[in-house]
């Protein structure tokens, strides 16, 4: 069921979270300078997922668990599911890590799991279509930008493939106008990544040894021009709602 929507409506975007810390950080600000009303879900906490797609466009965010967790996460084939529905109604979407998975999971991809660990600010370069993409040519065609993930996916069938890196070739991809995946997390700005260094020391430890010690200098130097480049992509995500 689709509701419609005037014109001079405020732009409304649903916003799924999946684990219990997350931040909207640069996309959440992209969102905010468009006054944009926003909805959250919060799936993994009991509350159900939106029946309809009455949103303007849906966000879903990352989390710990895999694409494939139905197991300990049972809503996670009914969110792939919305995913495609917005799209097959032209609303943008955007997934971002675990998002991203789902997307490629909801168009019949295969998840790797464990296979392409990377954490830390990670160069990322742009394939020759994702130079010419709305979205992803507001940035260098090598750029910096956040990574915290260890699985990986097949590029879904008919998708365009925008981004890679050397670990996870599958960086970023689009479906239709303005459905896109980006494995790299372009939301997390220096002061999300402050907060999930502190809150998760173990974690990040367990992810890239020393990293507690390295992460002022690497948020020096790469960092700033990290958060750039994802507010850019926000920017332009949301510039297609």
């Amino acid at each position: 069921m689709q509701i419609t929507r005037k014109e001079e409506d405020p732009m409304r975007v649903a916003i799924v979270e999946n684990t219990r810390i997350t931040h909207h950080g640069q996309v959440g600000v992209a969102l905010h300078e468009r006054a944009a009303l926003i909805d959250q879900y919060r799936p993994w906490s009991g509350q159900p997922l939106p029946r309809t797609v009455d949103a303007d466009a849906l966000v879903v965010f990352g989390g710990e668990q895999s694409a494939t967790d139905d197991h300990t996460h049972p809503y996670l084939p009914a969110l792939a599911e919305l995913m495609a529905a917005y799209t097959a109604m032209d609303r943008p979407v955007l997934g971002i890590c675990l998002g991203s998975q789902l997307l490629a999971r909801a168009y019949g991809s295969e998840n790797h799991l464990g296979v392409a660990p990377e954490f830390g600010w990670v160069e990322v370069t742009l394939t020759e279509a994702g130079q010419a993409d709305p979205v992803l040519s507001q940035v260098p065609r090598t750029f910096p930008i956040f990574q915290w993930h260890s699985d990986t996916f097949t590029l879904p069938p008919g998708a365009v493939h925008l981004a890679e890196s050397p670990v996870a070739r599958h960086q970023a991809f689009r479906i239709g106008r303005a459905t896109y995946g980006t494995q790299f997390h372009f939301e997390a700005s220096r002061s999300v990544v402050r907060d999930w260094s502190q809150t998760f020391p173990e974690v990040t430890e367990r992810m890239s040894p020393g990293w507690s010690s390295r992460h002022p200098a690497l948020a020096a130097s790469q960092g700033a021009a990290a958060d750039t480049h994802g507010l850019a992509l926000a920017r332009a995500w949301v510039g297609l709602i």
